[in-house]
């Protein structure tokens, strides 16, 4: 990308005016009209586009710039690296792999002094510029400076680790999650870099190790791969998980392995335990009660299926099935809160009494169909306020009309 070239006052211009037009159609349209490179100028506006609800003030700067889409789709969401910065601070951090330089821009905000690494020439190139951008004390369109503070390396942030002499406060790895056929990837040991045949060397450099991982990532499975994690965070964005955060800190005395489930934009945004307690935890059987209760997608993530329960005075379905029930249910629970109506026999005929405009939400979990399927052999469509709930309890598959009764958190 000629970065010179994307500085133009025109280009900008161009940028900035036809944010809200269909790049498709503004190819065909200027081809040969401007004084700029087209192509690389559409690519911008696609790129705010797909970036105006994930990067908000980013996308909005004109003095900033993006990269191809794959970086832009792997990149943390202004959100979720605001919120790995809290409580973080110090004298010298380093991102490994900074990429965009999203969770680095914020991360560093808390230290004297932030190097950022990058091996992919061109995104290394535009990363850099948009940081030095960032520097300065603030831009035209309000996003804080930092003040000179970033060092800059084109090149594996392993190498360097290896070769340098400072001692950081905190070493923060994205490690990336696509094999050479761009496959997906989940094991940490199979990603890049490999923090897990390189520990040995990350802990003798840092104070603090944060690690992103991928949400397809099981837990079990990184404490296997490194057993020194103190600590891991599973971060949802409305009820979705987007991240888990590996946590390690030097001279830490506790042999706890705990888990953080966070939701962010909700009031109360924290379900923590030790993996202990879940171990512990006992869990008791019933058919649906007066309301039946689905966890925040965290929570399930988190493995908490016994605790849950217990923390909350409800009963489980069935092992498997992972839903809750109780006459009485806190108002401020971490998930999803359903009134049982009634049982329903899953024909034709009696759903489409129950239901004559053929609108009902339904919700599946350890049932024989999903909830797609469902639908389509029951002729249903999303919508209204009604719910059907098909899963699995202690005496086989059953569903169950409900209306949602509130969602906490």
């Amino acid at each position: 990308m000629d970065i010179s070239e994307a500085n133009s006052a025109e280009f900008k211009k161009f940028v900035q005016d036809h944010l809200q037009d269909d790049p498709a159609l503004l190819l065909f349209k200027y081809q040969g009209k401007v004084p700029f490179d087209l192509k690389m100028a559409v690519q911008q506006i696609s790129a705010r586009q797909k970036a105006s609800k994930k990067l908000p003030s980013w996308s909005s700067s004109s003095s900033l710039l993006f990269p191809a889409s794959l970086a832009l789709e792997q990149s943390s969401s202004e959100e979720t690296a605001k919120f790995k910065a809290e409580g973080l601070g110090g004298k010298t951090m380093i991102d490994l792999t900074g990429g965009l330089g999203v969770d680095f821009f914020y991360l560093s905000q808390g230290f004297e002094k932030g190097i950022y690494c990058e091996r992919q020439a061109e995104l290394f190139q535009i990363s850099k510029y948009n940081l030095e951008q960032l520097e300065l004390p603030k831009d035209s369109e309000g996003l804080e400076g930092l003040g000179g503070k970033f060092d800059f390396v084109e090149g594996d942030g392993l190498e360097f680790l290896e070769r340098t002499t400072i001692q950081f406060d905190l070493i923060y790895a994205d490690p990336a999650r696509r094999g050479s056929g761009n496959q997906k990837l989940y094991k940490l040991q199979d990603c890049e870099p490999d923090v897990v045949s390189n520990w040995s060397l990350l802990t003798s450099k840092s104070e603090q190790i944060l690690i992103k991982a991928s949400p397809m990532l099981d837990i079990s499975q990184a404490w296997k791969e490194l057993p020194d994690i103190q600590k891991v965070t599973i971060i949802s964005v409305k009820n979705e998980v987007k991240e888990l955060l590996l946590h390690w800190k030097k001279g830490s005395i506790s042999n706890r392995q705990s888990i953080e489930v966070v939701d962010l934009g909700r009031e109360s945004q924290q379900f923590s335990f030790d993996r202990e307690e879940e171990e512990q935890a006992d869990a008791n059987y019933s058919e649906p009660e007066s309301f039946l209760v689905e966890p925040l997608s965290g929570i399930l993530k988190s493995g908490a299926f016994n605790l849950f329960g217990e923390r909350y005075g409800l009963k489980k379905l069935e092992k498997n099935s992972h839903l809750y029930t109780g006459n009485q249910v806190p108002e401020d629970i971490p998930g999803r809160t359903f009134e049982v109506i009634q049982e329903v026999n899953l024909k034709k005929q009696e759903i489409k009494k129950l239901f004559p405009s053929g609108k009902v939400n339904v919700i599946t979990r350890n049932y024989v169909l999903g909830a797609d399927s469902l639908k389509k052999k029951m002729g249903l469509k999303d919508g209204g306020d009604d719910f059907l709930i098909a899963t699995k309890t202690v005496k086989g598959y059953k569903v169950f009309w409900s209306k949602k009764k509130s969602e906490g958190m």
